[in-house]
């Protein structure tokens, strides 16, 4: 039993950096409403989206022998599902508390855009994953023709 444990510790250790992809090929969807408060058009009022997420984790293998459980990276994603996305300081997360619904509200530092969602995701991510984890990078789709990840111009 010993000689196993060690040759199953040398392969982890030999894969190195490996990366999975949750939701590449089939985005996870999550229904969620937000409002751009400061915008000039249409996106300054409630409305929602079915918006389409997909994570890239590296790192190195657990002893379990993978990178990342995807039920850890879905759990988080999932936190999102059917709730409401604010900016701090909107009136509406008052609205939602008065109305008994203040646990339907998910309160953000910066605008919910796609943008800042991917970005809060990530580092969602970071801080509940394992410290093998080196890096995670989220692609968030609002709408067929909005997405925003993480892009390396170099």
């Amino acid at each position: 039993m010993p000689q196993r444990l060690s040759r199953e510790h040398s392969l982890a250790a030999a894969a190195g950096v490996r990366t999975i992809h949750v939701g590449r090929d089939r985005p996870i969807r999550v229904s969620a409403g937000h409002r751009i408060l400061h915008h000039d058009g249409k996106c300054s009022r409630p409305h929602g989206h079915n918006y389409e997420i997909s994570v890239a984790v590296s790192g190195e293998l657990t002893t379990e022998g993978w990178v990342v459980d995807k039920g850890d990276v879905t759990d988080i994603i999932d936190q999102w599902d059917h709730m409401f996305l604010l900016q701090e300081g909107d009136p509406l997360i008052e609205a939602f508390e008065e109305a008994g619904d203040g646990d339907a509200v998910v309160v953000l530092e910066a605008p919910p855009t796609a943008e800042v969602m991917a970005v809060v995701l990530e580092q969602k991510l970071l801080e509940a994953l394992p410290e093998t984890v080196t890096e995670v990078s989220a692609d968030v789709s609002e709408t067929a023709e909005l997405s925003s990840c993480q892009y390396d111009a170099r």
